[in-house]
């Protein structure tokens, strides 16, 4: 696990100019000596460890290992003529969630049927049921073998070296279950999943400790993007401090995918203290081209925990439920198979399972599902700095 002062990995990202990913092999290769493969789809975690770089040909992104004389002739490309944009550090990512501790307020509900996230987005009256679209979560991978998901097919891939797809954390699980899972648990208790017969793509890009790295992130996108996802659900993030700017590379591959029809959703962050501190709203949520999540509680308030738009940097596009959620686990008994959870990491799957919905009410893709996302939400009486266009509704 990485130490919590530990913020980047060593590695780079290089974003290449548009359609540029041959020409940006080869300056890449002049410029600094680096041999950089590209990928269709994805590649192994092993082959990302070991090569001197890998090419994301859909996003446009490198992810390369590189010396520091390396990195200078890098960042001296990007100022001359050429395909080399940007270059940027690669950043550690992790879960967003903690145990429910004291604010929970779930009781208020009847969830006998269903759970209260799941009535406050109103999944329960829709007709949609997300059949035949493609939803990703990456995220600590999925329990695959969950009695809830018997007869369900779940393709899964692993982007972490040494592990497979099987969660041994629970994050990923429980995410998947928000945005995807059924509605008549088959170990009982109340339904749980917004999109209940979406197709589920599992992406494993943090480890069974919690922890990924931006190339794992962006492997798993270009995964989903070349699987034709039409949603893209990243309960995860790195804290950044106010003014911090946006990661140019994420806000180009997130285009590039909105582009190619997929959305990234993310969660905006669980560093606020409210009401005493508002944090600013983390990578890589805070790009402008990236759906961010805040969290509310059963009450219509804005969750503790949730960060917030506090600057011109990073903002909060929608709402969902994020406290006191209860989903699927990665537990083996049927006590331990479920389990209530807190998070914008909660908040996030929810509007992903929306967002499946809408997609496949309206044919919607793209910057076509993200406006009938944020002009189907209701408004909470709530800043919009905090929830932004408020809480997510189901068509």
């Amino acid at each position: 696990m990485p130490e919590e002062t530990t913020t980047t990995t060593g590695r780079y990202l290089v974003l290449l100019e548009d359609n540029s990913a041959a020409a940006g092999a080869r300056e890449m290769n002049r410029v600094a000596g680096i041999n950089a493969a590209g990928a269709v789809e994805s590649v192994t975690p092993a082959d990302l460890e070991a090569s001197d770089g890998i090419i994301f040909q859909d996003l446009g992104v490198a992810v390369v290992n590189a010396a520091p004389d390396q990195v200078n002739r890098l960042a001296r490309a990007v100022d001359e003529p050429g395909p080399i944009s940007v270059v940027e550090p690669e950043r550690i990512v992790r879960a967003l969630a903690t145990p429910v501790q004291g604010e929970t307020g779930a009781a208020q509900v009847d969830e006998s049927v269903f759970t209260w996230g799941l009535q406050a987005v109103g999944a329960t009256l829709s007709s949609a049921s997300g059949a035949g679209i493609r939803l990703a979560v990456l995220d600590t991978g999925f329990t695959v073998d969950h009695p809830d998901f018997a007869g369900r097919t779940v393709l899964t891939n692993s982007f972490i070296k040494g592990e497979t797809v099987d969660d041994a954390h629970g994050h990923g699980t429980h995410c998947i279950g928000s945005a995807a899972g059924p509605r008549e648990p088959a170990s009982g208790g109340p339904g749980y999943g917004v999109a209940y017969e979406a197709e589920i793509y599992a992406g494993k890009v943090l480890s069974n400790a919690g922890f990924g790295d931006d190339g794992g992130i962006l492997n798993g996108i270009a995964w989903a993007v070349a699987n034709g996802c039409a949603v893209v659900s990243m309960s995860l993030g790195a804290a950044v401090k106010p003014g911090t700017p946006h990661s140019q590379i994420f806000e180009q591959a997130a285009q590039r995918a909105l582009a190619r029809n997929t959305l990234i959703i993310a969660a905006a962050g669980n560093e606020s203290q409210r009401p005493a501190k508002v944090a600013p709203v983390g990578h890589p949520a805070n790009c402008p081209s990236i759906m961010s999540v805040g969290a509310i509680d059963v009450d219509r308030a804005t969750a503790r925990f949730s960060c917030g738009t506090v600057d011109t940097v990073g903002q909060v596009d929608v709402a969902g439920p994020g406290v006191d959620v209860h989903s699927c686990w990665n537990g083996t008994t049927p006590d331990t198979r479920h389990k209530r959870i807190q998070g914008t990491s909660m908040a996030t799957p929810h509007v992903a399972g929306i967002a499946a919905l809408l997609a496949q009410q309206h044919n919607a893709r793209g910057w076509e599902l993200w406006a009938r996302l944020m002009q189907s939400a209701r408004r909470l009486g709530l800043p919009s700095t905090d929830v932004g266009a408020g809480l997510v509704q189901a068509p």
